[in-house]
């Protein structure tokens, strides 16, 4: 047997080199990395070695450089994925949001935080944890709940298992998610004499389970049974690319879809079978098909809590939930009839089951209506001494975007109102971060989403409470020379959070700046963002919104626009409840009466 002698370093990026997706392109698209004594020695000089076959990419923070590896694999549909290293500690410990982050969303990251060292003779080391009963613990133990698969790699040979471990993690539909390799920083620098073989080229291809037999008859058995079914369309129709085949079976059967925050742009806004968006943040037409089902078709979705109204959305008493999953877990909520599949190769299948047979589709009015109240709040507002709301800042981004516009956020008020009144027309052309709704995902997730597709225009939308949490790789932007443009809406806090504590009762508290701190807050948000290269303005009303935004469209560098928007208005049509939990007991009149609702609407779903 031929053996190379390496470092460990050197082996585990020349592995990662050689990882081919199914179409023979490179799988690790390039290595994020902020480099400490925990890891520059040793996989900063592997990875010196290797960068013109495997990029290296320098961040500013460790969790926000995650953030961009994570959304470049989400725009690309799983097929590409990065790796992230840090140092030990600090630089380790701040990966474990985002790992979180990509476990929930389901999406391929590989973490390499640097480890301890192995042989424990310099214990303890600079920024090294020490657990008094367990001499096997270090800070990347954090790791292990939010990875799909977890190794600590210490001694050389460990990589010889680990990383095909990792490879087919990332690369399985089902059990697809992040992956840590701790790596202790000694060994990390020890050479040993790998098979030359390892680093031969493979190919890993997207596994595209086909149903069991017996859940496939129970399912086509259900859907010929149903009246009115609705499809509840996912992620997963994204990550499968089956857009094509949901558009189609939907066409061929007349049943109406609606679309979770994942699964949004999974059908053109205005083809006459999507109703929109479901849920908490849905619409009015696609909560009234839904409460009606009598049969719930989701398809790549895991049914989280802002879909489902938290259980309360389908109140057909007669109802029933077929789940079409690719991950058995998801398959199997709340007592749905599983069927644990590839989605594209689910339904085509479930089509030539069911024939010809067709369902009565939805009176399309409910749509046009839905869409006349919709685009009455997003319209240019007539009076111009008032600030603009967020849903007439949203309708002018739409009206300056373009088909190919990708549109993206994460967290705050944005995400429900996108959800609800943004046009998707292209697949992929919406990008929301709600699985886990990370404040700070959305300017590290703009610039992963371009440079994963430089050809699309991509605007983020972010509010200046999540602005503040975690901006800095906007200066990433500007020095790779990578555009996207930003719409910072400013409400002075955290409007979103505020409305709910009123909403529930609770007293303006600790949310909008006006409500908190000794002295006021005024934060010159354009100077901050040119202060990292961009080029930036703040704009008086939603016609200069829109002439920036042209502008922007044509330049070639990366564009912020500010813009100040009233913090309390929402939309009044659409939406659904949601359960927070109110104060059983409270001094405040306002708190027991939003109590009184909150069991009035529990009684309803239950």
């Amino acid at each position: 047997m031929k053996t190379i002698r390496l470092t460990a370093a050197q082996a585990m990026v020349r592995y990662l080199a050689n990882q081919m997706n199914e179409h023979g392109e490179p799988y690790i698209a390039g290595v994020w990395a902020i480099f400490g004594h925990g890891n520059v020695a040793g996989i900063g000089e592997a990875l010196y070695g290797i960068r013109d076959e495997l990029p290296t990419l320098r961040g500013q923070n460790e969790q926000s450089m995650a953030h961009a590896a994570i959304a470049y694999t989400k725009q690309l549909r799983r097929r590409h994925a990065m790796a992230v290293t840090s140092s030990i500690g600090p630089g380790a410990l701040n990966m474990v949001t985002a790992a979180a982050l990509a476990h929930v969303n389901r999406l391929p990251v590989l973490f390499i935080p640097g480890d301890v060292f192995a042989n424990r003779g310099p214990d303890p080391v600079l920024q090294q944890i020490e657990d008094f009963g367990d001499g096997t613990v270090s800070v990347n133990d954090c790791f292990r709940p939010v990875s799909r698969y977890f190794d600590r790699i210490m001694r050389p040979e460990h990589l010889l298992t680990a990383l095909p471990r990792a490879m087919r993690t990332m690369t399985d539909p089902a059990d697809c998610g992040p992956v840590t390799l701790a790596f202790c920083q000694d060994v990390q620098a020890e050479a040993y004499d790998y098979p030359e073989s390892f680093f031969e080229r493979r190919v890993w291809r997207m596994r595209r389970p086909e149903p069991d037999r017996g859940e496939f008859e129970a399912a086509v058995a259900v859907l010929k049974a149903a009246k009115n079914p609705v499809i509840v369309a996912g992620g997963g129709v994204h990550f499968s690319g089956a857009t094509e085949t949901l558009r189609a079976f939907a066409e061929k059967h007349r049943i109406p879809v609606v679309e979770t925050q994942a699964g949004k742009s999974v059908m053109a806004w205005d083809h006459p079978l999507n109703f929109g968006a479901v849920g908490v943040t849905g619409t009015e037409c696609a909560n009234i098909v839904s409460e009606k089902a009598d049969l719930v078709f989701g398809v790549g979705t895991r049914f989280q809590d802002f879909t489902t109204g938290s259980w309360a959305l389908f109140k057909n008493p007669a109802r029933k939930i077929l789940a079409l999953n690719v991950q058995a877990y998801d398959s199997a909520k709340h007592d749905a009839i599983p069927l644990t599949a590839d989605a594209r190769i689910g339904l085509e299948q479930l089509s030539a089951a069911l024939g010809d047979k067709t369902f009565q589709a939805p009176d399309p009015a409910i749509k046009i209506g839905w869409f006349a109240k919709a685009d009455a709040v997003t319209n240019a507002p007539k009076d111009s001494n008032s600030l603009p709301t967020d849903m007439q800042v949203i309708g002018a981004v739409q009206r300056s975007s373009r088909d190919n516009t990708v549109v993206m956020c994460a967290a705050g008020t944005m995400p429900g109102e996108l959800h609800q009144l943004w046009k998707a027309k292209l697949p992929l052309s919406y990008h929301m971060e709600y699985g886990f709704s990370c404040m700070g995902y959305e300017v590290a997730g703009g610039l992963g989403i371009k440079m994963a597709e430089p050809d699309r225009d991509v605007i983020v939308m972010v509010g200046d409470g999540s602005y503040m949490m975690m901006n800095s790789e906007l200066a990433t932007a500007v020095a790779m020379g990578v555009k996207i443009t930003l719409v910072i809406t400013d409400n002075r806090g955290y409007g979103c959070i505020n409305r709910l504590q009123m909403g529930t009762g609770g007293a303006e508290f600790n949310n909008l700046y006006a409500h908190t701190n000794v002295n006021p807050i005024a934060i010159d948000f354009a100077a901050h963002a040119a202060s990292m290269g961009a080029v930036a303005s703040k704009v008086a009303s939603i016609a200069e919104l829109e002439s920036a935004l042209a502008a922007a469209r044509e330049s070639t560098v990366t564009t912020v626009i500010v813009i100040d928007t009233d913090p309390y208005p929402t939309p009044e049509a659409g939406g659904h409840f949601w359960d927070v939990a109110v104060p059983e007991v409270s001094p405040r009149a306002e708190v027991n009466q939003a109590r009184a609702r909150y069991e009035a609407a529990l009684k309803e779903r239950y």
